[in-house]
């Protein structure tokens, strides 16, 4: 990071040393509403985040390293660390009735479509 008014490196600390992913997402469109699937394989449920501000959405999560009492890890393919990823929304979803479900390592969000305002007129007033 740069201070903007002397030129000269500002000093930073590192915030985790944990690598972030982003998760991979597939979206689909209904008549009624949008729905994404993100893979998070290990996230932590309880770590779960999913917020929603003006129309940016964004979903962050964490793992932790699991090994069952007694066992010795020898093998991993799997890298324990954060997930995050942000998605900006249309007009024609209804963020007050988005709904989120975490199952077998996959979020699945349902974010049903807005209502269309009916057309209505205008009137004129003469100057």
């Amino acid at each position: 990071m740069t201070d903007n008014t002397s030129g000269a490196k500002a000093q930073t600390e590192p915030v985790s040393q944990a690598p972030t992913f982003l998760p991979a997402a597939d979206i689909y469109e209904t008549n009624d509403a949008v729905v994404m699937l993100l893979e998070m394989p290990g996230a932590d449920p309880q770590s779960l985040n999913v917020t929603l501000d003006k129309r940016t959405l964004t979903i962050t999560a964490s793992s932790k390293p699991f090994a069952p009492q007694g066992y010795t890890l020898v093998h991993a393919e799997y890298e324990d660390g954060n997930y995050e990823r942000a998605f900006t929304l249309s007009e024609l979803v209804d963020g007050d009735r988005i709904d989120a479900e975490f199952k077998d390592g996959v979020l699945r969000l349902t974010l049903p479509k807005a209502t269309p305002s009916p057309a209505k007129k205008i009137n004129v007033r003469a100057a």
